[in-house]
C-alpha cells in the first residue's frame, strides 16, 4: 500500500485507517463500519458520541490494543499489523489514558508511573527520578509514596496521566479521561492533557460523550 499523498504543506499523517471494521461475534455487533481517517503529527482530535457508538473500539484500534476484523491502521506510513512488536510500539509510540485509570493497587504512585519503563534501558534511579519529575508536573508530589486506594478519583487520574508520559509517546489517546470527575477537576484534567500537545506537539486524540 503506498502512503497516501502529503499535504501541501509536505505533511504526512501519524496515523491513519482504511476501511477499518470491527465487529463482535460473540454479540453480533458492528462497532466499525468502514471508517477511513487521517490524523497529523501535532493535532489534537476530539471523537464525539454517546455510548456505545464505537469511540472506545476506535481508539484501541489506534493504539494497537485490538485488531480489526478487517481494514488496516497504519503509523507514520506502515501497517500496525506488520509491526515486528506491538508490545515496544505501544510502550515508546503511544500513551495511554482510560477512564477507570488501570492503576496497580498494590503500588505506589510513583511505582506505576514508572511501570511503562520497565522494558526501556533506564537504571532503577532513573526510573524513580522520571516518576518524580513526571508527578510533580501533574501536581502530585506530595502523593509519591501514596497507593490508589488512598488517592481522590482525580488524583488517581494525575497518576494515570503522569504514566502515560512515562516514554515521551508521540500519540497520547485518551478515553473519556474525565468521565468520573467534577466539572472542576474535568477542566484541570484537560489542561494536562493539553499541556503537552502545546508544548512539544504531541499528537492528542480524545474519546468523549461530551462536546465541552
Amino acid at each position: 500500500m503506498n502512503e497516501p499523498p502529503k499535504t501541501a504543506d509536505g505533511r504526512s499523517p501519524i496515523l491513519r485507517t482504511e476501511r477499518l471494521c470491527k465487529v463482535y461475534s460473540d454479540g453480533d455487533v458492528t462497532a466499525l463500519a468502514d471508517v477511513s481517517l487521517e490524523i497529523f503529527p501535532g493535532e489534537y482530535i476530539a471523537v464525539i458520541g454517546p455510548s456505545g457508538s464505537g469511540k472506545s473500539t476506535l481508539l484501541h484500534m489506534l493504539g494497537a490494543l485490538d485488531t480489526p476484523t478487517s481494514g488496516e491502521v497504519y503509523f507514520q506510513g506502515e501497517p500496525i499489523s506488520a509491526l515486528p512488536s506491538l508490545d515496544q510500539f505501544r510502550s515508546t509510540k503511544i500513551g495511554f489514558v482510560f477512564q477507570s485509570f488501570h492503576l496497580l493497587p498494590t503500588l505506589t504512585a510513583s511505582e506505576n508511573v514508572q511501570i511503562p519503563m520497565f522494558e526501556s534501558r533506564r537504571s532503577v534511579g532513573e526510573r524513580v527520578r522520571r516518576a518524580e519529575e513526571l508527578l510533580a508536573a501533574v501536581g502530585m508530589s506530595h502523593r509519591l509514596g501514596h497507593l490508589p486506594s488512598q488517592l481522590s478519583v482525580g488524583e488517581r487520574q494525575r497518576v494515570a496521566i503522569a504514566r502515560s508520559l512515562a516514554n515521551d509517546p508521540v500519540v497520547l489517546l485518551a478515553d473519556e479521561p474525565t468521565g468520573n470527575l467534577d466539572s472542576a477537576a474535568e477542566q484541570e484534567i484537560l489542561q494536562l492533557l493539553v499541556g503537552p500537545h502545546e508544548q512539544r506537539g504531541m499528537t492528542l486524540i480524545v474519546i468523549t460523550h461530551s462536546p465541552e
